[in-house]
């Protein structure tokens, strides 16, 4: 599905506009957005939308949307593309699991994501820390859909396993460029160990009789080849991702990677098409499509609300598999 579309050079001279016009994004502003700025403020709590600056944070704060970061904000890692900070993080709170559950309660989500700076420091990553909130989350807020974006804990399966056991709907980790590009994007990072973590937690949720959809995300214009992206979709498919997102790399400051080309639109929705193909059960796929862009929409309401009607919720958080947890549902809508 080749298509002949003019490139918008990155390097070109400027324009009036920093970006092509096809990248637009709602203001951050109104009523929602200031009250879940408030809630978020006064529990404490960081955001991956705010901190990496994300492009999406007004459409979906003004939808009473957002991606919780939990473990602070300062990570271990330095990634090529990333406007998170990077030092020694000093941030830990036990009781951050109970806040993070008491604000989605609060905002009435029907879908949450919870993500976390990496935490190379922790002995576990920060996986109890996730498995606590996920439990927290089921408590109070039993009929949502709870996913989980993960660092890679560095290749620890116990620690990934850990977060298994509590029963996210969605487990998320990114691979987000081609395997060529990855020590530039993620210096501290491994392509196959990013597929690995996405095969052992399909492998952890069929031995704990729950069903879990794994998601992975790509950013394009970092320099990749269209060949090398079909390789990223076949690689992904072959591990049994079942979730796919697009977007486009947007550099965040002068000292972040370059900015190699803008992708069309066109282009977008072309792999969209190429990733369906591959056999994912949904693929996100636009100039502004970050991991978490519409997470809710990503698995069907239905087939979420079944799956909680068919697991039971102990007092500690704990999903106990239900007759409807044992088999794969079948394809997403």
């Amino acid at each position: 599905m080749g298509l002949d579309l003019p490139v918008v050079d990155a390097a070109a001279p400027p324009r009036a506009r920093r970006h092509p016009d096809w990248l637009k994004a709602p203001i951050a502003a109104g009523e929602s957005v200031r009250d879940v700025r408030q809630l978020l403020r006064g529990l404490n709590l960081n955001t991956v939308c705010e901190e990496a600056r994300c492009p999406n944070l007004g459409e979906c704060w003004d939808q009473r949307t957002a991606t919780v970061m939990i473990l602070g904000d300062v990570c271990t890692r330095a990634c090529g593309f990333c406007a998170i900070k990077t030092g020694r993080p000093t941030w830990f709170d036990p009781d951050e699991p109970r806040r993070v559950a008491e604000a989605v309660a609060a905002m009435g989500l029907e879908h949450v994501v919870v993500t976390s700076v990496a935490r190379d420091d922790l002995p576990d990553g920060g996986a109890s820390v996730f498995a606590a909130t996920i439990r927290q989350m089921r408590v109070r807020s039993p009929g949502m859909g709870v996913e989980v974006l993960i660092p890679d804990f560095d290749g620890d399966a116990a620690a990934l396993r850990t977060v298994m056991e509590a029963g996210p709907d969605i487990l998320n980790h990114n691979v987000e460029t081609v395997e060529r590009l990855q020590l530039p994007v993620r210096r501290r990072a491994r392509y196959d160990r990013s597929l690995g973590v996405l095969a052992q937690a399909k492998a952890h949720a069929r031995e704990l009789g729950l069903v879990v959809h794994t998601k992975s995300s790509i950013m394009v214009g970092l320099g990749e080849e269209r060949d090398e992206l079909l390789a990223t979709f076949r690689d992904l498919r072959a591990v049994d991702c079942d979730i796919l997102t697009v977007g486009q790399y947007l550099r965040p400051t002068t000292e972040h990677l370059p900015l190699v080309r803008y992708y069309h639109p066109d282009e977008f929705a072309d792999l969209r098409a190429e990733g369906l193909a591959f056999g994912f059960r949904h693929v996100e796929s636009g100039p502004l499509v970050r991991s978490s862009y519409h997470a809710r929409d990503q698995v069907p309401g239905a087939e979420l609300r079944a799956l909680r009607r068919a697991a039971t919720v102990g007092p500690d958080g704990r999903v106990v598999p239900g007759p409807g947890d044992v088999a794969d549902p079948g394809p997403a809508a």
